[in-house]
């Protein structure tokens, strides 16, 4: 199964997206709780644009059991799955989770932010996003006003005289 397996994340890679979905159902059908297979599979979807789709086999993955590496990366699979499908508050508590676990993983607080966005949390979802581009940006213009990006990212309605 694991060569079955890695030719169809192959053919994910190489953009043949239908025929590694296909492949991955197939692999499934023979062996429904894998996690490693549902959370391909769930790949698989989002890839094809199928986000309706990916949420199940996520959520089954996520479920059964996960290494720590895939774990975080269907977390934010899931997370982000649900925000485009409009469960917001789906998407918010599945992010919280995953940040939980995984707090130096600045990809999953953009995509919270992204929720919060969603939910009307605009100050939240802005702070996030100036705190994260202030500890990730390698862009000198940005180091050059780090202190300051990260002082105003709570602050965006304060006014000084």
């Amino acid at each position: 199964m694991d060569e079955r397996l890695q030719k169809a994340i192959k053919l994910r890679e190489k953009g043949m997206l239908k025929e590694s979905n296909e492949s991955l159902l197939d692999l499934i059908r023979m062996s429904p709780n894998n996690p490693q297979l549902n959370y391909q599979c769930a790949w698989s979807y989002d890839a094809l644009g199928e986000e309706a789709k990916a949420a199940p086999y996520y959520e089954k993955a996520i479920q059964l059991g996960l290494s720590d590496e895939d774990l975080e990366r269907a977390l934010l699979g899931l997370g982000s799955t649900y925000r485009t499908l409009g469960q917001y508050e789906n998407s918010q508590k599945t992010l919280q989770k995953a940040i939980e676990h995984f707090p130096n993983n600045k990809a999953l607080q953009v995509f919270y932010a992204m929720t919060l966005y969603n939910l009307k949390q605009h100050h939240e979802a802005m702070e996030l996003l100036l705190r994260c581009i202030a500890e990730t940006s390698q862009d000198h213009n940005i180091l050059d006003y780090k202190k300051a990006i990260e002082f105003y990212a709570n602050k965006l309605d304060e006014t000084w005289k």
